[in-house]
């Protein structure tokens, strides 16, 4: 395993911001890490990159306790804090290089991480001078400058517009394809685009730790049909298996129905039977930002 929480617990003051967590994250594996603000996410990350101890329960980054071994778990681990801190009066290159200094690596490996990041049309100029996307191709460099085995990314992607957004998913996807990258995230979109699994965190205990597609199939299902003239709400609850119909606009119905079956065929039958004409029948997936609200709402 490359990542292996265990029981960790961690207490400021008298809150408690991780309550008793444990997950494991092999290796290669895109892990997305969810939670409302304040659920604990950065904390553990922290945790993780030997910035903070845990009060309770182990964490093992690449086999290494990040307690008893910090150095070794710092030399396996590429971690791009949420405030990317850099050195806005120092070139790209000259920043990269100093880094490199620290962790003895070769001066190809710098030219490597660059054209990797795409920054080689950049990589003249000071940080200051860069965008706010730029920046974030920095912070990624430097975290992969070592060929680290794991990269932590919290919130690699704040503040990224549509066209950076897409140039740093698809880099973070070609890493993953080869080391584990566990990365937190407000835009769900980027976990659809990204991830292979999700671990979502509430008030410090993990509420969900799933494949992408196991905790869709979990969820309601919302088949939207429209007929060509207005039914009662009350006579489409008579189709089974029916949880709640809601009509959007004209003659197009909502019908959520509490399984994970695809129910078209039902709609459609239930329809035949009554002489309703469709004019349209769709299945709705559930959004991620839906299971997100409903899992970590209450």
């Amino acid at each position: 395993m490359s990542i292996e929480v265990l029981g960790v617990s961690k207490l400021y003051g008298k809150q408690k911001a991780l309550n008793n967590i444990s997950f494991r994250v092999g290796k290669p594996e895109i892990v997305g890490f969810l939670g409302p603000n304040g659920a604990g996410k950065s904390t553990l990350m922290k945790i993780l990159t030997t910035y903070i101890g845990a009060n309770d329960g182990q964490a093992i980054v690449n086999g290494f306790n990040v307690n008893q071994n910090p150095k070794a778990v710092q030399q396996s681990v590429g971690y791009l804090p949420e405030h990317n801190p850099l050195y806005l009066e120092q070139y790209v290159k000259e920043y990269l290089t100093f880094n490199a200094q620290v962790y003895k690596v070769s001066k190809q490996r710098i030219e490597e991480v660059i054209a990797l990041t795409g920054l080689t049309p950049e990589a003249h100029k000071k940080i200051g001078q860069l965008s706010k996307g730029y920046r974030q191709r920095v912070g990624l460099a430097n975290a992969l400058l070592h060929d680290p085995d794991v990269l932590i990314l919290d919130e690699p992607t704040t503040g990224l517009d549509p066209n950076q957004l897409i140039d740093i998913r698809n880099l973070i996807k070609s890493i993953g394809e080869t080391k584990t990258v566990f990365l937190s995230t407000h835009i769900m979109q980027e976990v659809e685009a990204m991830c292979d699994r999700v671990i979502i965190i509430n008030k410090g205990e993990i509420v969900a730790d799933k494949k992408l597609k196991d905790l869709r199939n979990e969820a309601e299902q919302v088949v939207i049909v429209e007929f060509d003239y207005r039914v009662e709400n009350a006579f489409l609850l008579k189709i089974p298996k029916v949880e709640s119909v809601k009509n959007t606009y004209d003659f197009v119905y909502e019908i959520t129905f509490k399984t994970t079956q695809d129910m078209r065929s039902h709609v459609f039958d239930f329809a035949h039977d009554n002489e309703l004409k469709i004019l349209q029948l769709n299945q709705k997936n559930a959004s991620l930002e839906t299971l997100f609200w409903n899992l970590t709402s209450k």
